[in-house]
């Protein structure tokens, strides 16, 4: 089951962060202040939005047997460490202690880790929501 779960989760990622994110959400999401956070937390909402579309959706096709609780834990994880990391600073933080930073981010290496860690999370997610 977590396979199903992670697929599902990650097929919601690439929708909220490519195909669904704003060009104001994207330009304003890291920024300080009200613009930032509000543009970020909106974002932050479209991935838990979709993620649990996505879930009902493959519970009631592939008749998952998730638990309401453990998956409103797993959204509110989605939700959450996309906020964190999508607030930049924490990428930058990690790139810098593995002495990535700053040539690797010159080459669009921040893209990379970013997507590294939205990875990770949905990987923790769907151990959470299979378990």
């Amino acid at each position: 089951m977590f396979a199903t779960v992670f697929v599902l989760l990650y097929a919601a990622h690439l929708l909220s962060d490519y195909a669904l994110q704003s060009d104001h959400q994207a330009e304003h999401k890291a920024e300080p202040g009200i613009t930032g956070w509000c543009a970020n937390l909106s974002h932050a909402a479209t991935h838990v939005l979709v993620s649990a579309v996505l879930l009902a959706l493959g519970t009631a096709v592939l008749n998952l047997p998730l638990s309401g609780p453990i998956t409103a834990v797993s959204l509110a994880w989605v939700g959450a460490s996309h906020a964190l990391l999508d607030r930049r600073w924490p990428v930058l933080w990690w790139m810098e202690h593995v002495g990535r930073a700053p040539k690797y981010a010159a080459n669009g290496g921040a893209a990379f880790v970013d997507q590294a860690g939205h990875v990770t999370a949905l990987v923790l997610a769907a151990l959470a929501a299979a378990a």
